[in-house]
Order: C-alpha cells, then structure tokens, then sequence
C-alpha cells in the first residue's frame, strides 16, 4: 500500500476590495441604541439579543468599535441623568427606597448590555485601554448619580441621621441600609470610604464623645463599664449587619479610644467603684470587664496593674507592720495566705491568668513579706501549728495543699536561711515532744524543701529523723541489757541527737531528782560502751516526763509535764511549801524558763496542781508556792503544757540573728573563693555583684559583709590586692 500524499491549505484574501455600506455603521447603532433605551424602559422582553450581539460584532469587527463604545457612554449617561432627577425627586424616607430600586434596576441593564457589547468587551476594550462595560456602568452611576450635588450631601445624611437614630433606640430598616452601603462598596472602596466611612468614623467619634463625658459624670465605675462594653458590641453587630466588614476594626477603634482611653485614671481612681473597690470587694464580673476592655487600649492593661500593684503593696505594708496581727504569728501568715488566695482567684477568674499579673502579684508580695524580718520565724510557726495539730483528720490531697500555699510564701523569702534556723527548732521540738500529726506530711515538707534549695538546705532536717529512728533501736538495746537491773524504778526513754544536726544550744545544767540521775547514769555508761568516741550532753530543757500525782482524798492523776516542771514537782515530796527562790536553787533550772513552767503549773484553771501566794497572772520573785490538795480533774491523765514562748523574746530574736550572721560568714567566704578561683582577677563591684547573685536563693548578703568577708579572706592569704589599682583582687593558688 503505498503512502498518501501530503496536502496543504492556504487562505488567500478576497481577488475584490468588499465594499460597505456608508450608512452602515450609524444604521447599525440605531438599533443598538433603540434596545439600550428599552432595556432601561423595562422593554427588554421584545428584543432579540442574539441579533443585538451580531449586530455589536460586526460593528467591532468592521472597525467601528468607537464609534459603539462612545454611543454607550453617552446613552447611559443620558439615561443616569434621568434617573438622578427621578431619586432627588423623591420625598424624605422615600429617597432611600427610590436610589436602592434604582440601583437595582441599573445594574440588571448593565447585565443585559454587557451581555450583548460581549465581543467589544472582550478585544476592543482591551486593545484600546478603556474601561470594560460594567465597570464603566458602575463609574457612570458614581458620577451621575451618587456624586451629583443634590444626591451627595442628602445620601450622607440620610445614613447617618438613620445611624443616629439606631443608636438612640430606633428600629431602622437594616435590610435597606445593607443594599446602600453594599452599593457604595461595589463602586469601590474610595467610594465606600470617602463618601461615607470617613464622615461616619467622624460624627461616631463626637457622639461616643458626648456621650462618654455625660456617663462618666452620673455612672459608677461598673455601670459605665457595662454601658462601654454594651456599645462596642452594637457596634460589632452593625458592621455585621450592613457596614463593610474592615470597618469594623475603624469603629471598635473611636468607641474604645473615646469611652475607655479617654477616661481610664478616672475610671480606675473612681471614688466608691474604681478598680480598688472591685478588688477589695471581689467584683469579678467588673473586673474582668475591665480588664477585657482596657486590655483594647494602648497602656490599659498596664494602667490597671499599676494600681493593683499599688493598692496590694500597701495593704501588704499595713498588714505585715499592724501591731494586733503580729501578737499571733499563725493569724499572720493566714491572712497572707487568704490575700494570695484572694488575688490567685481574681487573677484566674478576671483576669484570664494574665503572667504580666501574676508576675505583678508576686513582686508585691515579696516586697511587703520582707519589710518584717520576722516573716521566716511566722512562717515557720505557722507550719509548726499546722504540723502539729492543725491537720489532723484532714485528707492527704488537702495536706499538700496547705503545705504547698506555705512554700509559695517561703519562695518570696529573701532569708531562706533564717526560715531553716526557725524550722529545725520547730520541728525539733515538734519530734522530741512527740506531737507531730503525721510523719508523711513532715517529709512531705522537707522534700519540698529540698526542691526549692537543694540538698544542702535540708540534710540536717534529715539527719533529725534518722535520730529518731536510731534512738528508738538504742533504748530496746538498753533495755534488754539492762532488763533485770532496773526493777520498779522510773523509766526512761533517750533520744540521742547527733550535735551537728539538730539546734541544741549549750544550756544551763539542771539539777535532776536522785531518783531520775540513777537510771541517767546506766543509760550513759551502756550508751558510751558500745559506742567509742562519743560524748554525751543531757538537754534537759527539751525533755519530757510522766509523774504519778495523790492529791486530796486519794484522787491519782498521771501528769504529763516538761522535765523541768518535773524537778519542780518533785520537789514538793519533801516539802508542803517552797518560795520561787528557794525552787529557783534546789533546781538551777533558768530564770525564764522557770518563770514559764510556774505560771503553767499554778496559774493555768484545771492544770493548777500546785497554789501560789500572792495570786496573779504573772510570777515574781517573792512569790511562795504551795502543793494544791484540792486540784481536781475529769481526766486520769492531765496534759500540762509550758505557757509557750511561741514567738521569741527580743533578746532570743537578737541571738537567733547573730547566729545567723555567724552561719553566713563561712558561706560568703566559699562563695567568694569559688569566683575568685574561675576568674582569677576582679574588681570589687564584680565580686560583689556576683556573691549576691549565687547567695540570693538563701538570703540576699549585705555589701558591708561581703567587703568585711575578702579583707578576712586577704588576710589568711587567700586573696591579695593589685598593686596598682586598689579595688582589683587577685586569687593566690
């Protein structure tokens, strides 16, 4: 089969010049514009718009494209002058009505026309950069109709005056403002914007203005909020309902800057309802309405923490510096606690958990807690208290709660060594006393402290218990060694405290009664045999004894008495009588204390076991004691507690503090030797700087120390000065 052929195809041009009609083009036109005129008259149903778009084709396609695109302007125009008489004719609420149907209708010729100048639209528009049909149908309605004098001015005042009125209360008709602004929208943003946003934006700003001067002189703090946000949100829901969306952001903007911006100090500072009422009252609904619209402005949120911070930072200083609150340390850190918890709620409930609060709220907290230097002793009494007696019969989950609201506290200390001090006496006496709540919720304690500050800072609170433990195996040790020698003496139960670890201090020696320093002196001689190297220290100011008491008509109660309220009684075996001197040098206990245990044993109703003369409150030194025959009680075994000390007297606060700045001393000197060691040479503002940097977890060192500290460390040759210049220091290897 043999292959085909290939053809090719070529078009030529006519052999003859094709000749038109001269009449052609204006015959052509006249029909085009007969139909535009009937379109406008609402006479479109007559005509045949598949001949009207072959007879604007071949217009276009016989170079007579102008000659159509300049008739168009003009019969639309011509047409849009009409029609803008029409709408200026049209009486008040009617005017609206008439621009919107007219509008309507324009648009739907548009429709039409483009429909049928489709082909110009597509190549001669282009070609000859002019403006497509329905865009210049839009820009002929613009400047015809919404920009003629008459139109202009009465269109904007018309939608403003309607505005007015919806914000006044009127009902107005949203559907018909919706088709107006739409309208202004679909001729274009500058319209939309010059034509109406602007002056709009304009008269809003002097209402809001008018309107905020005349609330804020009748309203309280709450209620203008309330009419505030009441406002901003009718201004949301008009641009959703018939304003361009992106004026919405323009609007919110003059309502906020006009009623809250303008009027914030006043607001915040309002006399009987500003932010400080709110927050002493609780006012969370206001709060947070606040807090939501001044959070629109620039500097609200900090306006509104200013004064927060402000107002708890002196009733911070009230509280911590009131005399009343102080005379009952656990009273003390409640009520901190509660203004903590106060504020934790608002800050959650008002102020959506806001960090730049919160961070507002502890920096008060730590400067006021630390304007009384007695904050770490009253925070350890008040877990003391709670450890003690204060969380018993209360859940685990509730336990850690407590313990944890009195770790926030003791993060705001700056003398965590001071807080450590107070609290391994605390809890020391709470061990040997035997009046802990709970074992778990003491460890829980110091695990969170060890959190917090490391091991360093709770290895001897650890080293507490592990006393306890040892101590329990030594006494059963005793006692099976001992067993058969002790008989029906007095027994006794020892706690062996390692001296590093817990706060024992040197205390005077108490003389015990013969029949207690027998089985002392077995416990010792048992207790160095088996262990070598040690020695043995009685603390007889932390012990604790139970007595057998026969008081009048044979009534027997078992006393349970401090050792050294032991002394004393056993003193009135021999004796009927005894004045407080004599007591004072059979016993050598020390004055204070002596005083202490008196007024518990002979003073305190139903634990009066012994009866003094004069009778009083208070013991003095010519006082006489008598052995009280007639003390009566319910109870088979009676409690005698000391009349506490809770609170240290002004010279044991002195002495406490000194032997905390003595504790401090070898701390500073590490801390120096460490920086000195890596740096080799520094200047003495570095060093200084530095020191505090690394000490400030514990406690914030005093400059003067720090100095006293390296002229110490100069001297045993740990560090020397530059020979140069003064303040640079040079670490010796």
């Amino acid at each position: 089969m043999s292959a085909q052929k290939k053809r090719t195809f070529k078009i030529e041009a006519f052999k003859h010049r094709v000749e038109l009609d001269p009449k052609y083009a204006e015959r052509t036109w006249k029909v085009l514009e007969h139909a535009i005129h009937e379109i406008y008259n609402h006479n479109a149903s007559g005509l045949s718009f598949e001949e009207l778009y072959r007879n604007a084709y071949n217009m276009v396609l016989h170079k007579y494209g102008e000659k159509l695109y300049s008739g168009l302007v003009t019969t639309m125009s011509g047409h849009l002058k009409e029609i803008a008489k029409s709408i200026e004719d049209s009486q008040g609420g009617l005017f609206l009505e008439e621009l919107d149907r007219k509008w309507g209708d324009h648009n739907k010729a548009l429709q039409m026309i483009r429909d049928i100048l489709m082909y110009m639209d597509r190549t001669f528009v282009p070609g000859n950069h002019k403006t497509p049909v329905h865009e210049l149908g839009l820009n002929l309605w613009r400047d015809n109709i919404i920009r003629s004098g008459k139109i202009q001015t009465r269109l904007l005042d018309t939608l403003l005056d309607l505005i007015h009125r919806e914000r006044t209360g009127e009902v107005i008709n949203r559907s018909l403002m919706r088709n107006i602004t739409k309208m202004l929208m679909d001729l274009g943003s500058s319209v939309y914007q010059e034509d109406f946003e602007k002056p709009f934006l304009e008269v809003s700003a002097s209402f809001y203005s008018g309107e905020s001067q005349q609330l804020i002189e009748c309203c309280d703090c709450g209620e203008y909020l309330r009419k505030a946000e009441r406002r901003l949100t009718e201004e949301t829901e008009r641009v959703s309902h018939y304003l361009d969306v992106k004026s919405e952001v323009k609007i919110t903007s003059v309502v906020e800057g006009e009623m809250i911006a303008n009027h914030m100090q006043r607001l915040v500072h309002m006399e009987n309802s500003g932010l400080v009422n709110m927050l002493v009252d609780d006012r969370y609904e206001d709060l947070s309405r606040m807090y939501n619209l001044f959070r629109r402005v620039p500097d609200g949120l900090s306006t509104v923490r200013d004064v927060m911070t402000s107002h708890l930072r002196e009733t911070g200083k009230q509280l911590v510096s009131d005399p009343e609150r102080l005379k009952d340390p656990v009273d003390f850190v409640q009520h901190l606690l509660d203004e903590k918890d106060k504020y934790d709620k608002i800050i959650s409930k008002a102020f959506n958990n806001d960090k730049s609060f919160q961070n507002a709220l502890n920096s008060s907290f730590e400067y006021f807690i630390n304007l009384n230097n007695r904050s770490p002793e009253f925070i350890s009494l008040y877990v003391d208290d709670k450890l003690r007696k204060g969380l018993k019969g209360v859940s685990e989950e509730d336990v850690e709660v407590v313990l944890d609201k009195v770790m926030m506290l003791f993060r705001y200390l700056q003398e965590k060594d001071v807080f450590e001090k107070y609290y391994k006496q605390h809890l020391a006496k709470r061990l040997l006393s035997g009046k802990t709540a709970s074992d778990d919720a003491e460890r829980s304690m110091i695990v969170k402290l060890k959190t917090e500050c490391g091991y360093q800072f709770t290895s001897k609170l650890e080293g507490m218990f592990t006393d306890m433990k040892t101590s329990v195996d030594t006494m059963q040790g005793f006692y099976a060694n001992q067993y058969s020698e002790t008989g029906d003496g007095p027994t006794l139960a020892v706690q062996v405290l390692t001296t590093g670890s817990w706060p024992t201090q040197p205390s005077a020696p108490c003389n015990l009664p013969a029949e207690i320093l027998g089985i002392c002196d077995k416990f010792r001689t048992y207790y160095l045999g088996t262990h070598t190297g040690r020695r043995l220290t009685w603390q007889t100011n932390m012990g604790t004894a139970d007595i057998k008491a026969t008081f009048g008509k044979g009534q027997k109660h078992e006393l349970n008495v401090s050792t050294y309220q032991m002394c004393i009684l056993m003193l009135f075996n021999s004796a009927d009588q005894l004045t407080y001197r004599e007591i004072e040098q059979a016993t050598e206990i020390p004055a204070p204390d002596l005083k202490r245990c008196l007024q518990s044993l002979a003073c305190v109703k139903g634990k009066n076991v012994l009866r003094k003369e004069p009778m009083s409150k208070d013991i003095a030194e010519d006082d006489a004691f008598y052995f009280n025959d007639k003390f009566t009680s319910k109870f088979i075994k009676v409690k005698i507690g000391t009349v506490a000390a809770q609170k240290e007297s002004e010279p044991e606060k002195q002495e406490t503090r000194q032997r905390v700045e003595e504790d401090r001393k070898p701390q500073i000197e590490a801390a120096i030797v460490r920086i000195m060691k890596s740096r080799r040479v520094l200047d003495h503002n570095t060093i200084v700087t530095e020191v505090t940097s690394q000490l400030q977890s514990r406690f914030l060192p005093n400059p003067v120390v720090i100095k006293k500290r390296i002229e110490s460390l100069i001297e045993r040759e740990f560090l020397e000065r530059d020979k140069n210049d003064r303040k640079l220091y040079r670490y010796l290897a």
